[in-house]
């Protein structure tokens, strides 16, 4: 296939099932969509996947979906895929606290395998063996209730490191207090 069609003309020749007018239009947007998804998500995998999931979507809804400007539609697209994303992370990340927390108030009411203040003292050698930047995070985050955007001007860091630094103390609670879980 010419790279001189157009973009009109390639959506034209989509929506007939054009597997060649496909691979032009995934050659031509596939590194500025993979750059957009890259520069919010941060993940090189995450952001291929993304990219992909995009141009499968494309191709899945070829002949439903009217597109008038192919390089608006993709990056809308992408961004809306994003935002997705993100949510779904962060959605992830509270339920994986939900665990832990719950892990933490059923050892504490059934009492079984140690008392509150055991558990209390493991959370805080658990918080100290991890990076200080870390430990902070999550100590504004959990124990002072403070939201991602406060956490990241108090400590000039970006949203995406806060995430990262809560979900790294998330895994580290999760990996070293499972001795605290009770079966019932």
């Amino acid at each position: 296939m010419s790279k001189l069609l157009n973009d009109e003309q390639l959506v034209m020749q989509l929506r007939e099932s054009n597997k060649r007018a496909f691979e032009e239009i995934y050659d031509r947007y596939w590194y500025k969509l993979f750059c957009i998804s890259y520069h919010q998500v941060g993940s090189r995998e995450e952001s291929e996947e993304l990219v992909h999931d995009i141009f499968e979507s494309l191709w899945n809804k070829r002949s439903d979906t009217e597109i008038r400007h192919l390089g608006t539609y993709l990056v809308m697209a992408m961004k809306y895929r994003i935002t997705n994303f993100i949510k779904s992370q962060i959605t992830w990340r509270r339920y994986q606290e939900y665990l832990i927390l719950n892990k933490i108030q059923e050892t504490y009411s059934t009492d079984e395998i140690v008392q509150f203040s055991d558990l209390s003292q493991a959370v805080d050698e658990v918080m100290r063996k991890l990076p200080e930047k870390t430990s902070k995070v999550f100590q504004l985050s959990r124990f002072e209730n403070h939201s991602v955007k406060y956490i990241a001007e108090e400590m000039n860091i970006s949203e995406k490191a806060v995430e990262y630094h809560i979900t790294k103390s998330l895994k580290a609670l999760k990996d070293n207090l499972w001795m605290y879980h009770s079966s019932n």
